[in-house]
């Protein structure tokens, strides 16, 4: 059985962005995919222009927009930052045209295990075939069949119900994105008391609009069939009904998975491996940020002497989750059970206040380019300048979420 460098399960975003910065740094890359890797994406992915790492992503982009605000209380907030949705298409064949250039040979199969030996790792599928590689990346997703994590009693769930199609009537502005609608006029006084959901929305232009209700985290995850209802409600209060669906957007996952154990000898990467921002939900764009630094970690980990699955994992682990990553993604996390306190109310206010602060630090916040020292002292001047009715919610998620506080303190995980 020949072992290559490294098998990368999964060919998601983030197992293709992977899977094709491993390839390029001279690795042997075979990729394990329970379908074939070319089998169209379902969800939309969005990204802040200036996150794309490489230029020629941009020509990924099916849609852009710099018209992007947020609705909160009586505000309408121009945000000034250029906003694109990748075409899942090109972003697909353009990660897929990378991992042929550089010889990633892909495979049908779904993981179920893994064994360990001295060199190399072997994987077993579901169907009782082997592979062999001296490093295992698991990409499959937020549930991953290789990885171990620690048990999570409450995890959160970002949830959505949106439809691309044609209206009767505009539902945002021609040529605008909005990032953030959380207006409430819409709602019945107890529906206001609920869990708040926001609208995100866009024109494609052509007459097609793409409306999403959208529960930024909620333990559970708030039921499809809520935000269905609610969505319909916002659209209906606004004289607005749906013509034509093109598609239907689904979408419930986990927003503060516990990170894996980073002593173990497979290496994760995207949703296996945590990486859903918690402010935001986002993932695509860190994850094509991020991979090459990960992959010149590997490469060089399995380039010296004597390299070993865990001291390969090992070094991907320190360049996807360093200590300093780790504390700040406490703070994130403390930042995202905040909100999840916060009544309809708090959270408009709070938003209000949030894209208030300088540019550099509200961006840096949503796309994770904050130290730790900087992300702190953004957390502490949101506190004083929201308003108090905020800031005393903020105080009883301190007191309540302090184990975020301490771990981000001393650098735990």
């Amino acid at each position: 059985m020949s072992v290559n460098d490294v098998l990368v399960a999964g060919a998601g975003p983030t197992g293709l962005a992977i899977a094709a910065a491993l390839s390029e740094t001279g690795l042997r890359v075979t990729g394990l995919s329970a379908a074939a890797p070319a089998k169209p994406w379902q969800n939309t992915y969005g990204v802040w222009l200036d996150e794309l790492p490489a230029p020629e992503l941009h020509a990924t982009l099916g849609h852009r927009w710099s018209n992007v605000v947020v609705h909160a209380g009586q505000r309408t907030i121009a945000l000034d930052r250029e906003y694109g949705l990748f075409d899942n298409q090109r972003l697909q064949q353009y990660l897929l045209d990378r991992c042929e250039r550089h010889g990633v040979v892909w495979r049908t199969g779904v993981a179920a295990a893994v064994e360990h030996r001295e060199s190399h790792s072997l994987v077993h599928t579901r169907d009782g075939r082997e592979f062999a590689a001296r490093l295992v990346v698991d990409a499959s997703g937020h549930s991953p069949s290789l990885l171990r994590r620690p048990a999570a009693p409450q995890v959160a769930r970002q949830a959505a119900y949106g439809i691309v199609g044609e209206f009767s009537a505009p539902p945002v502005n021609l040529g605008q994105m909005v990032l953030m609608d959380y207006r409430t006029d819409h709602l019945t006084p107890e529906q206001q008391r609920e869990s708040p959901t926001f609208l995100y929305a866009m024109d494609f232009g052509d007459g097609r609009f793409f409306v999403e209700e959208t529960s930024l985290a909620h333990v559970p995850g708030v039921p499809l069939s809520t935000l269905e209802q609610r969505l319909r409600r916002r659209l209906e209060a606004r004289g607005v009904a749906v013509r034509q669906v093109l598609h239907i957007e689904r979408c419930l996952f986990p927003m503060n998975n516990p990170l894996p154990y980073l002593d173990q000898l497979v290496m994760g990467f995207g949703g296996a491996a945590s990486m859903v921002h918690p402010p935001s939900g986002y993932m695509v764009g860190g994850a094509l940020r991020r991979a090459a630094d990960v992959a010149q970690a590997i490469a060089q980990a399995l380039g010296a002497a004597g390299a070993t699955p865990l001291s390969a994992a090992r070094a991907g682990w320190q360049a996807l989750w360093s200590p300093a990553r780790r504390r700040r993604r406490q703070l994130y996390l403390f930042g995202l059970a905040s909100l999840m306190r916060c009544d309809s109310l708090t959270i408009q206010s709070f938003f209000e206040s949030f894209f208030s602060l300088p540019r550099p630090e509200w961006t840096g916040y949503l796309s994770d380019t904050l130290s730790t020292a900087e992300l702190a002292r953004t957390m502490l001047r949101l506190f004083v300048r929201v308003p108090g009715h905020v800031r005393r919610t903020l105080i009883a998620a301190a007191g309540a979420e302090h184990a975020l506080l301490r771990r981000a303190a001393f650098g735990q995980a």
